[in-house]
């Protein structure tokens, strides 16, 4: 990969993470081009270099300053216990736009309801750092095994019990298994090498990245709210207008705004501008009652990102 100055190294995470992540960066902006036989994808941005690395890794990587930045989920950063600096967190996930879970589950037709009912048992486990710390902190002995995999099949003939990672429980169910408790919740951070993070310009440009990704989530979310069974293609909108001063209260009791409308003077002292966020579905009755309290030029526009 290149050394120049003014370019930076990204990890994107490979695996469950890659697809999400990759449309997570062309909502912000970026296209990703993924090779199959590559770990190196392509970018439309000069300023950028992506290599795919698995989230598990991640950390390591960009502590040793192999990378600049890197996805990956919060639960890795704490397993490594790595110095890394945590730029922000960004909550999606494979499934949803939701905090993944690491559980501690049972059989459902074992007697063990609670951690202290596992002493002298084995637990299996991806994360196997913060199981031990998790079980020690309970005072409870148990025998922490790395599994490289399909961790859910191994209770009860291989282990007594998994830590094992999950977003609906669906997995867990399917393979019989219940949940006793949960040892933490994990997001996805975008994470920095702290001597590149010191540089001027790639600090501007992680943090500028980091900007459009919040972004990206934001105006998914606004979108996703609406995205409930039949109105699945629905959403959020913006819209903007000009009004005169003495009709500005009128107007704004028709608006139901995502916060406050934004209000701006014109050229004119008396007139002013209005830019807002509606819900997509309310728009068609929204337009006649603007324009009926004096309202003009109204424009409706698609949003791609909020950057709050």
């Amino acid at each position: 990969m290149s050394t120049t100055a003014n370019k930076i190294r990204l990890g994107i995470p490979k695996g469950s993470l890659q697809d999400a992540t990759i449309a997570l960066f062309e909502r912000a902006g970026w296209r990703i081009f993924v090779n199959s036989r590559s770990y190196f994808p392509g970018i439309d941005d000069t300023e950028i270099e992506c290599m795919l690395i698995r989230a598990q890794e991640m950390s390591r990587y960009v502590a040793h300053g192999a990378l600049d930045a890197g996805l990956t989920g919060s639960d890795w950063v704490a397993e490594n216990g790595l110095d890394v600096a945590s730029v922000t967190s960004l909550t999606y996930s494979k499934q949803s736009r939701q905090k993944v879970k690491w559980v501690l589950a049972v059989p459902e037709d074992s007697p063990y309801q609670r951690a202290e009912d596992l002493e002298g048992k084995i637990i299996a486990t991806e994360l196997v750092e913060a199981s031990k710390k998790y079980f020690a902190s309970k005072g409870v002995s148990v025998k922490v095994e790395f599994s490289w995999g399909a961790t859910e099949v191994k209770p009860p003939m291989l282990a007594d019990a998994i830590v094992e990672v999950t977003e609906t429980g669906s997995s867990l169910r399917a393979n019989r298994l219940r949940i006793i408790d949960t040892l933490m919740e994990s997001e996805t951070q975008l994470i920095a090498n702290r001597a590149a993070y010191a540089n001027e310009w790639k600090k501007q440009k992680i943090d500028n990245i980091a900007m459009m990704l919040r972004g990206a989530i934001a105006a998914q979310g606004q979108v996703g709210m609406m995205l409930r069974g039949a109105i699945a293609a629905q959403g959020q909108v913006g819209m903007m207008m000009n009004a005169p001063k003495a009709d500005l209260q009128k107007i704004l009791a028709v608006l139901p705004a995502l916060n406050a409308p934004t209000v701006s003077t014109l050229s004119d002292p008396e007139w002013v501008a209005l830019n807002t966020i509606l819900d997509e579905r309310v728009v068609r009755d929204v337009i006649p009652k603007l324009k009926s309290a004096g309202a003009t030029g109204i424009v409706e526009y698609p949003l791609s990102k909020i950057v709050l």
